[in-house]
């Protein structure tokens, strides 16, 4: 069942903000995404992270989350667009090209949208490679949400670097995991996949939603 704290609904107008963003993810998707934010915060004080921001759309429904329990998202990305985001690629979009410098960068709309959704308290986007951040990074997380690089070297530094900064009871949570390999790309599917065959995570079939998939960490069993 679901606990009473998650059936809250989301801020109308920052749900508007995070249906109209730019990206990726479906709307019944983002709303799973804002219920695992809420689970996940009501089991633990930990804050919530997130590996790629983009334009910042899955930022507005777990910084909503964050929000609501006086909690902290920290966005991670290098705003320079994964392989699939570059020129002539299928998700290449032209609007994101800085003109000075002919690269991509996603960094002004991801301040745009988390400033319209007035969530600047709660949502700290951070700049730079995921995997190096990992390598300093000390406090225990309540979720992490792995939605960067998709291509295998990338997904896997992610998943290897970051997992184990989950706290016992905390979510990890996927996107795009698709089974079939005519659906999507493979590495986020395996990484779900190693998780699950770690033994140290569980599904919570009832909070995932299309191709978004969450997990819990197990508490190590001398604590259960």
């Amino acid at each position: 069942m679901i606990p009473p704290v998650l059936v809250i609904r989301m801020d109308e107008g920052r749900h508007e903000v995070a249906r109209k963003a730019n990206g990726f993810m479906p709307d019944d998707e983002g709303m799973a995404l804002y219920r695992a934010g809420q689970l996940a915060l009501a089991s633990g004080p930990g804050p919530l992270l997130e590996i790629g921001t983009y334009c910042g759309k899955s930022a507005v429904y777990l910084g909503t989350a964050a929000h609501e329990r006086g909690a902290v998202l920290f966005s991670v990305d290098h705003h320079r667009g994964s392989a699939e985001n570059q020129p002539g690629w299928e998700h290449h979009d032209h609007r994101l090209v800085d003109d000075q410098t002919g690269r991509m960068d996603s960094l002004p709309f991801a301040r745009r949208t988390i400033e319209e959704a007035d969530l600047e308290d709660a949502v700290l986007l951070i700049v730079g490679e995921s995997t190096k951040l990992a390598a300093h990074w000390t406090t225990p997380l309540s979720l992490l949400f792995i939605d960067g690089g998709h291509g295998r070297d990338l997904a896997w530094a992610d998943y290897s670097g970051w997992a184990p900064k989950i706290a016992a009871e905390g979510l990890l949570v996927i996107h795009d995991v698709f089974p079939d390999p005519a659906d999507g790309g493979r590495p986020p599917y395996e990484i779900y996949c190693s998780a699950l065959k770690s033994g140290g995570f569980e599904e919570l079939s009832d909070f995932g939603c299309g191709s978004l998939r969450v997990l819990r960490r197990l508490a190590p069993a001398s604590s259960r």
